[in-house]
């Protein structure tokens, strides 16, 4: 292991994202609740970064891999941390939610109409 292995966190691409949903994997944006509205990926969980900490433990499926994500990427690396250090297997999105709509990922709105990444 290298001097900074430690610090990385474990990431995959949205076209691994998109495999691994469709394996079971459960999809947590971290975004803010206007970025949410707008459009999100089906069934993905929302819980804002700054509360990833106090509501994981009770909202996440257990036993279960956590995909993370928010619009490009940064808030998505922390929430990885925070879960990671609570025993959740955890991966962040590179890219985010962009790469996730280029790779053909469905992104919905309110009442699962079509969304927009915002």
């Amino acid at each position: 292991m290298g001097l900074f292995d430690r610090f990385r966190q474990p990431a995959v691409s949205a076209a691994e994202a998109l495999a691994l949903v469709g394996d079971g994997a459960t999809v947590l944006d971290v975004r803010e609740n206007a970025e949410w509205n707008a459009g999100h990926a089906p069934g993905a969980i929302h819980i804002p970064a700054a509360q990833v900490a106090a509501q994981a433990g009770r909202r996440l499926p257990k036993e279960r891999q956590v995909i993370v994500v928010c619009r490009s990427g940064s808030r998505a690396r922390s929430a990885t941390t925070t879960l990671k250090g609570m025993g959740v297997e955890a991966v962040t999105l590179r890219g985010g939610m962009r790469a996730w709509e280029s790779a053909g990922g469905r992104v919905v709105g309110k009442r699962n109409l079509p969304g927009i990444v915002a």
